[in-house]
């Protein structure tokens, strides 16, 4: 059984990301750092002065992104985890992902320059106030799971969605799945494990040994597997009725998902037969 992360996964972080900020007028500060400026003077435009961050991102970005808006060294936000005493479920177990809910956070108020361990604070606490609210909480516990489980299955929603429309379809496919006892078989799980974003999975890659390998684990991975946004979150406690089992996405704007296995086997067909064309014809110019 084959899924396919949808194409606009892969460049979610960059290509969204810089539409959001090109629209408000923002500046993107390295290859995966969104940080928004408030110009003032010639003197602020070198300092940022909020840090957004975009629905979708891992917790290694948002670290590298604290540490970029922040001029830190490389690597610092994410040493500074262990010191930290941030408000995570149990389930966590120490571990934010899933809980550095996607906004933009101020880097200064009342004259005071904002920190690793104020930034972290502030994207948790924004999560926990989003997640244990009524809607999230009831709408979890109807579909006979908890809060945390709830946000692990957005953020697989967040990942595999080619658009907002799709996503209470993936997340309907990743309960009748769970329902009928089969292996998620997610593509964005193993991008997770292997600390990437790609169209492409692998026979070898579906064997790594790793507790997010959807493919040969079952169940849901140990913890979210990035940050999801209201809309992902909507999507798992309410998804969309129906039987799918199965979606690949074709091509931009056409993702198919359906129960039977032979058709699903066709749509795989078809977009493999697209990725061929496009490998042959080479990459396009930008301009």
């Amino acid at each position: 059984m084959y899924f396919n992360t949808p194409p606009r996964s892969t460049i979610r972080l960059t290509r969204r990301g810089r539409m959001a900020l090109i629209a408000a007028g923002a500046v993107v500060a390295g290859t995966a750092v969104a940080v928004p400026l408030l110009v003032m003077g010639e003197e602020e435009a070198a300092r940022p002065t909020s840090l957004m961050i975009p629905e979708g991102w891992r917790a290694t970005q948002i670290y590298a992104a604290v540490d970029k808006a922040l001029a830190l060294p490389s690597g610092t936000t994410k040493k500074s985890l262990g010191k930290l005493d941030l408000k995570l479920p149990n389930d966590a177990e120490g571990n934010p992902e899933g809980y550095l809910f996607p906004a933009t956070y101020q880097l200064e108020e009342k004259g005071k320059r904002a920190t690793p361990d104020s930034l972290l604070s502030a994207m948790v606490d924004t999560a926990n106030k989003k997640f244990s609210g009524a809607p999230i909480a009831a709408g979890a516990q109807r579909n006979a799971m908890n809060v945390y489980q709830a946000v692990t299955i957005a953020s697989i929603v967040q990942a595999e969605a080619a658009t907002k429309a799709d996503m209470g379809k993936v997340a309907r496919v990743v309960f009748n799945r769970l329902e009928r006892g089969m292996p998620l078989q997610m593509d964005s799980t193993i991008n997770y494990a292997l600390n990437r974003s790609t169209l492409s999975t692998s026979e070898a890659d579906t064997r790594i040994d790793s507790p997010y390998n959807s493919y040969q684990r079952m169940g849901l991975p140990p913890t979210p597997i990035d940050n999801p946004g209201d809309d992902a979150m909507r999507a798992a406690i309410s998804p969309t009725a129906g039987d799918w089992l199965y979606f690949v996405t074709v091509k931009q704007g056409d993702t198919r998902f359906t129960a039977d296995y032979a058709e699903h086997q066709r749509n795989v067909a078809e977009f493999n037969a697209l990725q061929k064309q496009r490998h042959k014809a080479g990459p396009k110019s930008s301009e």
